[in-house]
């Protein structure tokens, strides 16, 4: 199998790498990620002592029900393979993962 390769404008050839995995024990919940990711596939939620994930209400969360703020992979069938999350997390949690055709 191949990996899936663009032809940019310059004639380069651009290999996309998508999301694959986020290592939430070495999150420290920035969210520096989900604010450059303009396709929704991130999202800072709750987490626990027992490794539960809570979502998280943007207009306050006073009653702080978890441990920390972490990221979680949302919806990662509408990630297009920038990397522009692995690139600002200082963390270094992101692994992507070039598609197969």
């Amino acid at each position: 199998m191949a990996d899936f390769s663009v032809t940019l404008p310059s004639g380069e050839l651009w290999t996309p790498k998508f999301v694959a995995e986020l290592n939430q024990e070495k999150c420290i919940g920035c969210a520096r990620c989900v604010r450059v990711c303009a396709r929704d596939v991130l999202a800072l939620v709750g987490l626990t002592e027992d490794g539960e994930l809570l979502a998280i209400d943007p207009d306050g969360d006073e009653d702080e029900e978890y441990e920390k703020k972490v990221m979680t992979i949302a919806h990662k069938e509408n990630c297009v393979g920038c990397e522009a999350c692995s690139k600002v997390c200082p963390k270094k949690c992101y692994t992507h993962e070039a598609a197969q055709v």
